[in-house]
């Protein structure tokens, strides 16, 4: 992609398909058992924010979202823990909604950079995280 002083725009949105993620991972490196949310296009991506749901009754946890630098995602050093947020203990009810968590990013990534992301508790309904952003 050429360098210019001009502004650039994602040319192509990326629509929130989301990921379940049930399973916890302690670990503070990005190492260990992770869920990959997001993979930049070949001209890098803009990513802007994301959305988190509980599926049904669930203790609370925290989700955590790690920027990997493309390669080796198992390699600690080639993570970074970007952000983090509570997420409450939730209970179904066919008369109350769930809340939705949205964590606002505002990043864009280089080419084949990845955002993935992990939770400290495992809960007995998934959370379901998806990503919204674009392509350049």
């Amino acid at each position: 992609m050429a360098v210019t002083a001009l502004p650039i725009f994602p040319q192509t949105p990326r629509l929130p398909v989301g990921v379940t993620v049930t399973t916890a991972n302690t670990n503070k490196d990005g190492t260990g058992t992770k869920t990959i949310l997001y993979t930049a296009g070949a001209n890098g991506s803009r990513l802007d924010t994301i959305k988190v749901r509980s599926t049904g009754t669930a203790v609370a946890t925290v989700l955590r979202v790690f920027i990997n630098n493309g390669t080796d995602h198992t390699v600690a050093t080639n993570n970074s823990l970007y952000t983090e947020a509570t997420i409450a203990a939730t209970t179904v009810s066919e008369t109350s909604a769930l809340p939705d968590y949205i964590i606002p990013i505002n990043l864009s990534l280089p080419a084949s950079y990845r955002a993935f992301v992990l939770i400290g508790t495992t809960v007995a309904a998934a959370l379901q995280v998806s990503a919204t952003g674009g392509d350049y």
